[in-house]
């Protein structure tokens, strides 16, 4: 990489700053969205494993496969189904987002000590009190860890949306490959790294704030 690269880095900033700042908000609304959607599928089908063993095989097994599907031929499965654009984008980012959080919902739940659950079971706790007072509270942290590896893959998964007209950082990086303009690369590849990083690090924040220090049956 030599200098020239910086110089047209900068030319190019100040000729689509507006643009990147439009992309950068398109980035953060399929993440957002999709990281929404798969918490709020991805944490019950967490808690449906550690409650009925039967359906592991299936429900974490069905995920992974997901994660082994390259993301492309994934973004263009899902276009038969959502069409072309944020739809298809958010639908297959909220699927790649779902191991993680599945994975560590349940680990968090099977490690909560069991004499925990027995002295509260003792207590005449019934089941969902036990889940909703203990077993989640004390496997926070866990699932924060899940969800802050979810976010961080789907930040870099998202710059493939430019590929099905979803807009977002990738866009530029689109661009500059057909262009053969470094600098474009570099306008959707450094802003999605510093993304990726703040969101890393004010989910690690949340992660520790998560983290158990003790709990009042």
């Amino acid at each position: 990489m030599n200098d020239n690269i910086w110089v047209q880095f900068v030319k190019q900033l100040s000729l689509r700053g507006t643009d990147l700042l439009a992309a950068t908000g398109q980035h953060m609304q399929l993440v957002l969205i999709s990281m929404a959607i798969a918490i709020v599928v991805g944490i019950p089908l967490g808690i449906i494993v550690s409650r009925y063993p039967i359906f592991k095989t299936l429900i974490l097994g069905g995920a992974g496969i997901l994660q082994t599907i390259p993301s492309l031929a994934l973004l263009g499965f899902m276009i038969p189904l959502f069409g072309i654009g944020l739809n298809t984008a958010i639908a297959a980012l909220f699927l790649y987002s779902l191991l993680p959080i599945i994975r560590n919902t349940f680990a968090g739940i099977q490690d909560v000590d069991r004499a925990t659950i027995e002295a509260a079971r003792g207590m005449g706790m019934t089941n969902a009190q036990i889940l909703f007072k203990i077993e989640i509270p004390l496997s926070l942290s866990v699932i924060m860890a899940g969800i802050r590896t979810a976010t961080v893959i789907n930040v870099g998964t998202a710059t493939l949306a430019a590929f099905i007209g979803a807009g977002g950082l990738g866009d530029f990086i689109f661009l500059g490959i057909q262009r053969n303009i470094d600098a474009l690369i570099l306008m959707g590849a450094i802003p999605a790294a510093v993304l990726a990083l703040v969101l890393d690090f004010l989910l690690g924040r949340m992660e520790k704030l998560t983290t158990p220090k003790g709990l009042k049956l």
